[in-house]
């Protein structure tokens, strides 16, 4: 048994010796394969510092292909990996698929272009109520897939605060203003610039002095007075001005006879928009402005039952002032220079003051050139007023902030209803710059769906990293390179927030019809914007952009129209050297950057502020200098 027992016993130690001098083989077999793929694979994708140039044969023809990458420095000092997205797979190339080039520059006559305030397709539409000055864009048909050319000699802008008071002729060259309003004082042309000394219809002392007159009246440096509309803004020496003061102006003027008013404005980094007071409401939410103004407009107020002062009205916050200097106000005075009647202007202000009335405005004070009415905190007894004013009638169902493309109407927007008469409706807002991170009156009303205080809160957090991570990679935003900054998704205003303490202004734009509407938000934290609808072009001129800001925008219009047709609106609106910033996947990025290239732009694609294993990431993008000018040289040579 003994013997048995050793006998079965003894081969089990040798075959699991056997085994395991196989294990051991097999797995150092392996692992010298891997080692070996290893090598040859680091091999192959050698970085510069070990190899300066590898080349790859074509399959097809005898062109080198240059894969030598670059490691840039980011501008804050710091390296910033640029991540390559795209497939590295060698397989043949298919040389029937057409080369995408380049998008060619348009002819030099487009240098201008303002696609859906085109004064030839203007011109097809009704004249009455200003409907041909309104916007009208391009079909599909006619939508240009081509770059549109900065002046032969443009120069890149002066940096604020010189460019309140000074902007090249090279940039735009319309001398129309310096002579129809030489003697108003608007804008002169001095050798190479323009100047602009501040001057306008009704302040020929200044606009400084001009709202120091107003100052007297209504107290606008306590902080109470943040947003403001400038109607008929001319080159918006008011809301430039204003700046100073801590009070934003969202001016507008039609592209009309004064030619490139609203261009000036913004070449000078005010903020200011193509825009009229015409058949459709602004493109505004209710309750958004502190205080309106209108100096020598000529927007008929006393017309067609006040039909226009019921817009301001809509657009007015509860409280808010509207200022109107020009005729007829002064008329005693004036009416001789104004080539009017006595008894006409007379019948004007009557006009007004009863469409005022009718509005339950009260009248605060006329002074000199100044006359300022101011709307009412709640609509407690406009609605009483209603058995001795039948007109306007206060709306019954409606969307006050509903502005795109939505005509006007000739009712009274009310306002939010209130518990007391001495309550603001809607809410009363901080005093600034408190304003802009205190709680917004409609999230604290629970009227926009789905954003908490708590929501609120930490997107600010949010966007303080994200303003920090861009410094970073676009260099620093308080040194001049950038004054006009619009946000093409701006949501809550966070980035608007944390770009406070740079001198710049801020665009929001909030996409028509998103859900939630966020615009009012936007406004009662103090800072102005916009509705507009991607798929179609911005109401502004060529160039007027420093810095665009694009944070899911594509994701949102991809499916919706030819994203080519955003990204070469991006171009128009973005002066040579600007830059753009997007955030979106992966995927949407990509793409993006393919029509990029295109465009004569330089991009890279940079992680995530927060790490490469977010999935969002980072495209950043500049416009390279080039001008009308070259392309004539270049044609010209070949």
């Amino acid at each position: 048994m003994a013997r048995d027992r050793e006998q079965g016993g003894s081969p089990k130690p040798l075959h699991y010796a056997e085994a395991k001098r196989k294990r051991l083989t097999y797995i150092l077999g392996v692992s010298g394969l891997c080692v070996l793929f290893y090598i040859l694979g680091a091999w192959q994708h050698t970085t510069p510092s070990l190899a300066n140039k590898f080349q790859l044969q074509s399959n097809n023809d005898d062109k080198k292909i240059d894969c030598s990458v670059a490691s840039p420095q980011a501008k804050g000092g710091t390296t910033t990996p640029i991540l390559d997205f795209e497939s590295h797979h060698q397989l043949q190339k298919n040389t029937s698929e057409p080369v995408k080039d380049q998008f060619p520059p348009c002819p030099m006559n487009y240098s201008e272009y303002t696609p859906c305030q085109h004064p030839p397709r203007g011109r097809k539409f009704d004249r009455s109520m200003l409907k041909y000055r309104e916007r009208h864009c391009p079909t599909k048909e006619e939508l240009l897939l081509c770059l549109i050319p900065a002046p032969p000699k443009y120069k890149t802008p002066f940096k604020w605060p010189q460019s309140r008071d000074f902007a090249w002729y090279d940039n735009i060259p319309h001398k129309e203003l310096s002579v129809e309003k030489a003697v108003q004082n608007w804008i002169q042309v001095e050798g190479d610039r323009f100047r602009f000394p501040g001057g306008g219809t009704m302040f020929p002392r200044g606009a400084d002095a001009y709202i120091d007159d107003i100052n007297a009246l209504i107290p606008l440096t306590s902080g109470n007075i943040r947003t403001a509309l400038d109607t008929g803004c001319g080159v918006a020496s008011w809301g430039a001005y204003l700046l100073k003061r801590d009070i934003i102006a969202m001016s507008f003027a039609p592209r009309d006879t004064h030619e490139a008013q609203v261009w000036f404005a913004l070449e000078r980094g005010v903020p200011a928009m193509i825009g009229v007071l015409g058949s459709q409401r602004l493109p505004y939410p209710a309750r958004s402005f502190d205080m309106a103004h209108c100096s020598r407009c000529l927007i008929p107020w006393q017309k067609m039952d006040g039909f226009y002062l019921i817009e301001v009205d809509r657009v007015l916050r509860p409280g808010g002032y509207w200022i109107l200097s020009g005729p007829p106000i002064h008329w005693k005075k004036y009416w001789r220079g104004w080539d009017r009647t006595q008894e006409d202007l007379k019948q004007e202000q009557d006009a007004i003051e009863d469409v005022a009335k009718r509005l339950c405005w009260k009248k605060v004070i006329e002074q000199g050139d100044l006359a300022i009415w101011q709307k009412p905190i709640n609509h407690a007894e406009c609605i009483k007023s209603r058995k001795l004013y039948h007109t306007p009638h206060i709306c019954k169902s409606d969307n006050a902030d509903a502005a795109w493309y939505k005509d006007m109407e000739a009712c009274i927007t009310p306002l939010p209803e209130v518990s007391s008469p001495d309550e603001v409706a809607g809410g009363a807002v901080e005093k600034w710059p408190e304003r802009a991170f205190a709680l917004p009156p409609r999230i604290g009303s629970n009227s926009i769906p789905g954003v908490t205080f708590e929501k609120f809160q930490a997107d600010n957090e949010l966007w303080k990293e994200r303003v920090t991570n861009y410094k970073k990679i676009v260099g620093p935003f308080g040194q001049g390179k950038y004054r006009n900054v619009m946000d093409m998704n701006a949501y809550l205003g966070g980035f608007a927030a944390a770009m406070m303490k740079y001198p710049v202004w801020v665009m929001n734009v909030v996409p028509a019809n998103s859900n939630p509407d966020t615009l009012g938000v936007i406004y009662e934290r103090g800072f102005i914007g916009t509705y507009q609808d991607w798929c179609e072009a911005f109401s502004s001129y060529p160039r007027t952009c420093d810095l665009i800001h694009a944070g899911g925008v594509f994701s949102i219009y991809q499916d919706r129209c030819d994203i080519t047709y955003i990204l070469l609106e991006m171009d128009r609106l973005l002066r040579p050297e600007g830059t753009v910033i997007f955030r979106d996947t992966v995927e949407v990025l990509v793409k993006v950057q393919g029509i990029a290239d295109r465009m004569r732009w330089k991009s890279r694609i940079l992680d995530h502020e927060s790490g490469p294993f977010n999935p969002e990431k980072i495209l950043v993008a500049e416009k390279t200098y080039w001008t009308g000018g070259d392309v004539q040289k270049q044609s010209q040579t070949q």
